[in-house]
């Protein structure tokens, strides 16, 4: 099955990239955008989450892992300090109640990586 090309904006973490001023400016090629075979090289990603969501799992987000509630790698990420984080969360839960569709529909109006849901 050829996934949603909007499913591709989404982070493995829950960060939405189509609103991300710092994609939008070229400054960032994306979490998941050109990872697909013969594309960019996804062994090479600093990101643990996108090696092991994306990569490894075959996930379009961690949302979609059975793991995800106790997941150490995602989990770390969670703990950190700072505001996106909580919000990269909620995205994920977000997600994981209400599926791609909805989320998309919301995070079409945001101004940056996250914002209401």
């Amino acid at each position: 099955m050829i996934p949603d090309p909007d499913i591709r904006y989404i982070g493995c973490c829950g960060a939405y990239c189509r609103t991300c001023r710092v994609l939008r400016e070229d400054l960032c090629a994306g979490c998941k955008l050109g990872c697909g075979p013969g594309e960019r090289e996804i062994d090479r990603a600093r990101c643990a989450m996108k090696r092991c969501c994306f990569r490894d799992r075959g996930l379009e987000t961690c949302a979609d892992c059975p793991e995800y509630p106790v997941c150490d790698t995602i989990g770390g990420f969670q703990r950190k300090k700072g505001y996106k984080y909580r919000k990269y969360r909620q995205s994920l839960d977000y997600i994981r109640t209400n599926g791609y569709d909805r989320f998309l529909a919301a995070a079409a109006e945001w101004n940056g990586a996250y914002g209401r849901l």
